[in-house]
This record gives C-alpha cells, sequence and structure tokens, in this order.
C-alpha cells in the first residue's frame, strides 16, 4: 500500500518525538469491530480492489495494520470462543458443536458459564459493556451474552442462515430467527436488509449513553456471511436489474442472486464503522479510546489474496484475517505490523490496559500484545496451533507453517505433510519440507507438546438437558 510508505516515516518521527505507546495510558474505552467470513483482501487498504472501504482505509493511515493476525479457527463458533476466552477452543472444549460444525438452533451446547470473557474482565474492572451483533456461543439462556458479562445485548443467537429460508431446510429444519434484547426474543425472522443499521445505530446510543465512563463496545456484524442483505438506502447503489431479480424473491431467499450484493455490503460495513469513528469524536472520546477492526475467519463469497485457501480452510486464508487497530497518541499511525498475533491475545491486552489481570486460576493461551503494539517487540508466541474441528492440522512459528497430516478419510487420504516459508511464499505454493528437516523436527515438537498439555488441561463446554428453540417473549 501507498499509505504505508509516506507514513513509515512520519510515524517513525512521532514516535521519536512524543514516545507513542511507551508509558502505561489511562484506562482506554475499547471498540470492537468484529464482522463475519470477510477475507483478507476484502478491504481496499488490504489490497481489494472488488470493494470500496475509505472509512476502514481512513482507519488504517490513522492506526496500524496487522498483517500477521490470527483467529483461533477458521470458522465462527470455535473462532468466537476464542477471542472471548483468550482460549484455543480446543482448550475449552469449543472447537466443534454438539453435532455440527458450529452450534445451531435449540442447541444442546454452549459456551461455559464458569469460563471468563473479555466482557467480564473489563465489567469487573469497572467498564459499561455492550454487544450489539451476533453471538454464536449457545442459543439457551444459560449461554447468551448477558450471563458472560454483558450489560446490553441486541442481537442474533447465531447466524442468520439458521433460519426456515435455509437451502438445505428440508434437512435442518430450522424454526423462525430470533431477534434478541437481553434475553428476550423481541421479534422473529427480522428484516434481514436492516442488520447493518440496525446494530450500528444501537452502537452509537451506546457510546453516547456511557461516554461519562470507560465502556467496551462489541459489534460483531452478522455479515457478509451469506445470504447478503443491505438497507434500503444502499440498494440504492445495486444495479436495477439485480433489484429487479431481487424483488422477485417473495418468501424466498435466492443465495446465489445475492451473492452479488457483496460488494454493497462491505461498503454499509465501512459506512457503519464511519459512524461510530464519527460518534467517538463528536463526544470528545476520539484520543481516548482504543479501536480495532477484524473478523471472525476467511471468505466464503470475498477474496484471501494473496493468501492460499478461505472459510474453513487451514491454509492461511482460513485463519488468517484483516485486522486492523487505531488509537491516537498510543498506536503508531499508518504503518504495518507483521508480527504474528491472535484474537486470544485481546483478553490480556484489554486486561492490561483496564488496569486489571487476566485469569490466573485457568491457562489463557493469549499473550499480552501491548509491547508488540506499540514498541516494536517482537511476538510473545514461539508457535501458534491451528485447528479445523478438534484436529490440529498446523503450526506457525516465525516465518515458518507446517501442515501435519490431517486424519485419514476418504476425502483427503492422499494429503501429506507440508512445510511452508511465508515470508517468501505467502500464497503456501511451495512445499520445502524436504528441504528442511531441522524445521519440520522443530515445529513437529512444538505441535506434540501442545497437544500433550490441551489433553492435560482443557475445561468442558456446558450441556442444557431438552433444549428449545427461542420464542417471542409473551
Amino acid at each position: 500500500m501507498h499509505f504505508k510508505l509516506v507514513f513509515a516515516l512520519i510515524v517513525s518521527l512521532c514516535v521519536g518525538a512524543t514516545g507513542v505507546g511507551a508509558v502505561s495510558p489511562e484506562r482506554p474505552n475499547i471498540v470492537l469491530i468484529f464482522t463475519d467470513d470477510q477475507g483478507y483482501a476484502d478491504l481496499s487498504c488490504f489490497g481489494g480492489t472488488h470493494v470500496h472501504t475509505p472509512r476502514i482505509d481512513q482507519m488504517a493511515l490513522e492506526g496500524t495494520r496487522l498483517t500477521s493476525f490470527y483467529m483461533g479457527a477458521p470458522l465462527c463458533t470455535p473462532s468466537r470462543a476464542a477471542l472471548m476466552t483468550g482460549c484455543y477452543p480446543r482448550r475449552i472444549d469449543m472447537a466443534y458443536g454438539s453435532d455440527f460444525a458450529v452450534l445451531l438452533a435449540g442447541d444442546t451446547k454452549g459456551l461455559n458459564p464458569a469460563e471468563i470473557t473479555i466482557a467480564e474482565v473489563l465489567k469487573d474492572a469497572g467498564y459499561a459493556t455492550g454487544m450489539f451483533g451476533k453471538w454464536h456461543l449457545g442459543d439457551q439462556p444459560e449461554f447468551l451474552p448477558t450471563r458472560q458479562g454483558f450489560d446490553e445485548f441486541f442481537g442474533l443467537p447465531y447466524s442468520h442462515d439458521i433460519h426456515p429460508q435455509h437451502p438445505r431446510q428440508s434437512h435442518f429444519g430450522f424454526p423462525p430467527l430470533p431477534l434478541l434484547e437481553g434475553e428476550s426474543v423481541i421479534e422473529l425472522d427480522p428484516n434481514a436488509d436492516l442488520f447493518t443499521k440496525r446494530f450500528t445505530e444501537r452502537s452509537v446510543r451506546f457510546i453516547e449513553d456511557h461516554k461519562d465512563e470507560p465502556f467496551f463496545l462489541y459489534v460483531p456484524h452478522p455479515l457478509p456471511h451469506v445470504p447478503l442483505h443491505v438497507s434500503p438506502s444502499t440498494m440504492d447503489e445495486v444495479p436495477g436489474a439485480l433489484k429487479a431479480k431481487l424483488a422477485k424473491e417473495g418468501n424466498s431467499v435466492n443465495y446465489s442472486l445475492r451473492r452479488s450484493l457483496f460488494r454493497n455490503v462491505i461498503n454499509e460495513i465501512d459506512w457503519s464503522v464511519g459512524q461510530i469513528l464519527d460518534t467517538l469524536k463528536s463526544n470528545g472520546l476520539d484520543e481516548r479510546t482504543l479501536v480495532i477492526f477484524t473478523t471472525d475467519n476467511g471468505p466464503a463469497t470475498g477474496k484471501a489474496d494473496p493468501l492460499r485457501g478461505k472459510k474453513g480452510s487451514t491454509f492461511e486464508g482460513g485463519p488468517r484475517v484483516p485486522a486492523i487497530v487505531r488509537w491516537p497518541g498510543q498506536i503508531p499511525a499508518g504503518v504495518d505490523n507483521d508480527e504474528v498475533m491472535t484474537a486470544m491475545d485481546l483478553l490480556p491486552t484489554f486486561a492490561k490496559l483496564a488496569g486489571t489481570n487476566a485469569p490466573s486460576d485457568r491457562i489463557i493461551d493469549g499473550k499480552d500484545i501491548w509491547p508488540v503494539l506499540t514498541q516494536n517487540a517482537p511476538s510473545p508466541h514461539e508457535a501458534i496451533f491451528i485447528y479445523r474441528d478438534n484436529d490440529l492440522r498446523a503450526v506457525r512459528s516465525g516465518k515458518w507453517k507446517l501442515h501435519l497430516a490431517p486424519p485419514a478419510n476418504n476425502a483427503n487420504k492422499a494429503a501429506k505433510p507440508a512445510l511452508y516459508d511465508l515470508d517468501s511464499d505467502i500464497g503456501e505454493k511451495k512445499n520445502v519440507f524436504a528441504a528442511h528437516p531441522e524445521i519440520v523436527a522443530r515445529l513437529q515438537t512444538y505441535a506434540q507438546a501442545f497437544q500433550r498439555d490441551v489433553s492435560l488441561n482443557n475445561r468442558p463446554a456446558a450441556f442444557v438437558d431438552s433444549p428449545e428453540p427461542l420464542r417471542l417473549a409473551e
């Protein structure tokens, strides 16, 4: 990106003159904007030419792009479990749903209420906590966000394709999609065109309501997960022919046709980011607020270029996602940071910034990355581990990534271990396994040690008897 060349010099001068990030800052407000299925290249500031994201690009100019930022898994439920708890999903039994890869409607399983989330850590530190968007860590009352540290919740218990219009509804038999206020269902099958708009409006209201106290705002947008939807005002930008076809949907949802709305969906998310940033500024909170923009896993509809793979894959395009961190006066502006960091690192980092500590009575896999973000410190991770469901599939250490041989089955019985040098081969095209036996052995040792650790130090998910789909509040 051209901007990083220009701003790198500016930042180096500013850091030298003002000591950006060199001292512990006052407790900031924290805003975490988290999209769904947005690929590494699905931002213009990450190289995407198929999208237009001027407000997010400006956020990158005013902050730092994290170019080696990883989710805890390449799918919705486990990646969100890792984000919220600072732990690998396998450690907390959230790497797989009860009988499907992610949690579904009326699911017996959920994030254990005994786990300590980011929201609980910050709430205990005196923060107001609000969440507006998609949860997907259990839909039964015991598992909802209000039981996991959020003072306010307005949103969906799971992905919006878990609804009666799903293409495989004859197989799944999904109930109507519930929209919740707190723990009460206030609408069934809400207008999905308005999701981004409504969750943005509530986020803006939350900031204004809590501007005089520290707050944690979590905005997990349901989009661009399919089916794609945009608000009526954004539909004005859609070609007339496409709008005419969509007008014929009736009570059905044409998933395939709606994929053509991808650029518009990203435009509206970009608008949403602008609304949040503008609200912070107009309320005098700009220099008191850490804002992070990222996504839960690789793309289903968008692009991950130059990475290989997409949502669900353990190639880089699955778990490695775009991320931007902004805090004027604390986070360097207009630069890239290619150190390996993960979503699990946010919990201990937020805890530090809030003047408290991460839980000490359990293993937390995330690390404090504040020195990495502000003082050019190296990654605190000797290695990170990439899972698909409950299977450890890859290990990254420094520039090296080792793909372990996956469990044998009819689909992948020909798969073999592979080693890639991500510095020279970010697209994982040239397998150098045979040329570096010592690197392979080292990464295999990391994998074996981590698997032993997880087998000895893991915690259960929670289950309820006789779960029921959520219904309208009476």
